[in-house]
């Protein structure tokens, strides 16, 4: 039921607002994307062995690459319970709380323990170093590796004859707090997306296959080009292929975006995932494998994904900074004071020291403490982080682009309209079709239903039901026949219309039914897709923000067009297919950073793609699992709450980097023994203590932040 889709046309791409944009030409399956890998995942999942990982995981694993949560959990734990001990039989730690505590062999135990928490909770970072090293990107796992090492080597040295003093309570506590803070961190990110596998769920398991007149169930990947499937009321659409029997209407909202049903009858082609609606239909395998249409969107999101740039942590420049500055200026050291004192045991010392300072706790956590509270702070506003590089790029954002069923709208029906014809007025035009359609499980049905008891209007019983697929529903109101028929039932039956009115609504894209007493017309009711109160709030704060508003949709021009102007939209792009939502997305990145909000199947690539996907919480897991951030309250008002917390903790963390780094400006020359002739030494033990005051500011900052 409903109007028929104007004729597809494609129009130039315009800054002004509201000019509409139709990309067509690659209806079916992405051409020049096929890959082995996407078929043989969809496969194998339909069978239960999905061999192949998510291999876009790797833009969430950066230095973490190779451990979970839980280990760097586990890590830190042990290796906090180790350092007790350490820290008791620190001479320092003695000196400072007053108390004594040494027996034979304790500079022995100290060793042992430290080795301990060195390899075992130093491992991450040892690994990490390495691998920073074979690819030329050193960052903060290379500073961290280098400080604990030249901390414990020097240290073991001393305890075996090397004269000087051990660094192996601040070797034990670097350890903890690095541990700690990439805990934190990590925590604060939900992982590897696992979109590909939403993706492939979509898909039934089994199909029913028609076998010599008879209907036998089979697995889905056991079919063939060629076969015949039943596909029953109410059911997924199990593979790609034609219908070859029966009429129906299908519902390929998920995968499409069109927001009604589509009719469906012998010759047309129909989508696997797409729902089938109220009649039974027998289609022929086209495609398989790879070949399929969901398939396709599954390598869409997969390459989207694995191309996107990996942005580097602020953490990590002033790592690799400080990395370089604190070889450099440990080298040096050693060198002059070499020279200069004659003596190797003080200028390993001075060296050490550098090393070990150079490498403050706070710069460890200045930049997880802040993501751990504003992660908390979104969760509470109901904003959910997933990706922490993509949102810490939302402060940049210049455009947002939504996708309009069941982000901008509600994805529901809803009478707008109701237009008597010929002696009944509006409540007698909604009561006569709401009666009628309350028999029928059809969207649109549900639709006039709603408005009934939104207006508190009582229906009427109903004798003798029929639903006429695609065309309409029938039945006896006292004694007699009334319809509810969709503009093709009027035009085969040749019943002229003529009104205004009604042709205002349908170049609005709204759907129009129409209601009959024994074929003689006396109303019509339109219904369009109900625009949520909120998206008119959400794009005047953005705009007051000077981000442009868009929207991508499968949907007609003419309810794009329709919803862009009531919306007041800078522009819009209509009739887009789930494979070219990416592509439309990469064209608005040549002017823009951008943002895509969406809920559905079809936005997957669209979200992977945008420099930040932004996924309504009540939609499918597939966009959910494809976006950097999930707005969890379903409400696009939370998009500018996400740019404006965005720029807030990107504020606070260069704040903490600039105290974190700042410490280091004066405590490496100082350590380095630059004041030596005015008997001013940095020694490990004060260097500690400006460690732990640094790393008090940066807590204390971090607690700050504000939504």
């Amino acid at each position: 039921m409903g109007l028929e889709v104007a004729e597809e046309s494609k129009r130039p791409k315009s800054p002004n607002r509201g000019m509409e944009h139709n990309i067509h030409g690659m209806h079916g399956t992405a051409k020049g994307h096929k890959t082995d890998d996407a078929g043989e995942m969809h496969e194998n999942h339909q069978m239960g062995m999905a061999r192949h990982p998510d291999k876009s995981s790797k833009r969430h694993r950066g230095r973490h690459e190779g451990h979970k949560t839980e280990d760097f959990k586990r890590r830190f734990i042990i290796s906090l319970i180790i350092t007790i001990p350490i820290l008791l039989l620190s001479s320092f730690i003695q000196e400072l709380f007053r108390f004594e505590l040494q027996f034979p062999g304790s500079l022995y135990v100290v060793f042992l323990l430290s080795s301990l928490v060195y390899f075992y909770g130093g491992y991450p970072f040892l690994k990490g170093f390495f691998k920073e090293v074979k690819d030329k990107n050193i960052g903060m796992m290379t500073l961290i590796a280098t400080a604990i090492s030249a901390a414990y080597f020097y240290s073991s040295a001393v305890v075996f004859g090397l004269m000087g003093e051990t660094f192996f309570w601040e070797l034990a506590t670097l350890i903890d707090i690095m541990l700690f803070g990439h805990w934190i961190e990590m925590r604060s990110i939900l992982g590897a997306s696992r979109a590909l596998e939403e993706l492939v769920k979509i898909m039934p398991s089994e199909a029913h296959l028609i076998k010599d007149g008879q209907t036998v169930e089979v697995k889905v990947e056991s079919l063939k080009p060629g076969d015949r499937v039943l596909v029953k009321p109410g059911e997924k659409i199990p593979i790609d292929g034609t219908v070859i029997e029966g009429e129906t209407s299908v519902n390929e909202s998920m995968l499409t975006g069109e927001s009604r049903p589509v009719r469906k009858r012998a010759g047309d082609d129909v989508i696997g995932g797409s729902i089938n609606g109220e009649g039974s239909i027998s289609i022929e395998v086209k495609k398989i494998g790879s070949e399929t249409y969901l398939s396709q969107i599954i390598e869409l999101v997969r390459q989207a994904q694995e191309s996107k740039s990996r942005t580097q942590d602020l953490a990590d420049n002033a790592a690799r900074w400080l990395t370089i500055i604190s070889l450099s200026v440990g080298a040096i050291t050693f060198a002059a004071w070499l020279n200069f004192s004659k003596d190797s045991a003080f200028a390993i010392e001075r060296a050490v020291t550098v090393m070990v300072i150079s490498c403050p706790h706070a710069l460890g956590l200045a930049v997880p403490l802040v993501v751990a509270v504003s992660t908390s702070l979104a969760a509470k506003s109901g904003l959910l982080i997933r990706d922490r590089s993509a949102f810490e790029r939302a402060r940049d954002i210049q455009a947002v682009v939504f996708d309009k069923t069941g982000t901008l709208t509600e994805g529901r029906f809803g009478v707008t309209d109701i237009i008597p014809l010929a002696g009944l007025n509006e409540t007698e035009v909604l009561r006569m079709a709401a009666s009628l359609e309350a028999n029928s499980e059809h969207s649109i049905a549900a639709g006039i239903a709603e408005g009934s008891k939104e207006m508190g209007i009582d229906l009427i019983p109903i004798q003798g039901f029929k639903s006429i697929p695609g065309k309409g529903i029938e039945g006896q109101i006292q004694g007699r026949s009334w319809m509810v028929a969709s503009p093709g039932y009027l035009r085969e039956n040749n019943i002229k219309l003529d009104d205004d009115r009604v042709n205002r609504l349908a170049e609005q894209g709204k759907t129009v039914v129409f209601l009959l007493e024994e074929d003689r017309l006396v109303g019509a009711v339109a219904l369009a897709d109900v625009i949520r109160k909120e998206s008119r709030e959400a794009i005047e704060e953005l705009r007051s923000m000077n981000i442009n508003c868009m929207m991508l949709t499968g949907d007609n021009r003419f309810v794009a067009r329709w919803v862009a102007e009531d919306l007041g939209l800078d522009d819009f792009f209509a009739e887009v297919l789930p494979h070219e939502k990416a592509q439309a997305i990469r064209n608005v990145q040549r002017e823009y950073i951008v943002a895509m909000v969406g809920d559905g199947v079809n936005d997957a690539p669209a979200l992977a793609q945008a420099d930040v996907g932004i996924a309504i919480g009540a939609g499918t897991d597939v966009a959910i699992e494809s976006a950097d951030i999930v707005l969890v309250r379903n409400d696009p008002r939370d998009m500018a709450n996400i740019i404006r917390l965005s720029k807030r903790t990107y504020s606070k963390m260069f704040q903490n980097l600039i105290w974190a780094t700042g410490y280091n400006a004066l405590a490496i020359p100082l350590a380095a023994g630059v004041l030596y002739g005015y008997d001013i030494i940095l020694s490990p033990a004060i260097g500690a203590i400006l460690m732990s005051a640094s790393t008090v500011i940066v807590a204390i900052n971090a607690r700050r932040l504000e939504m």
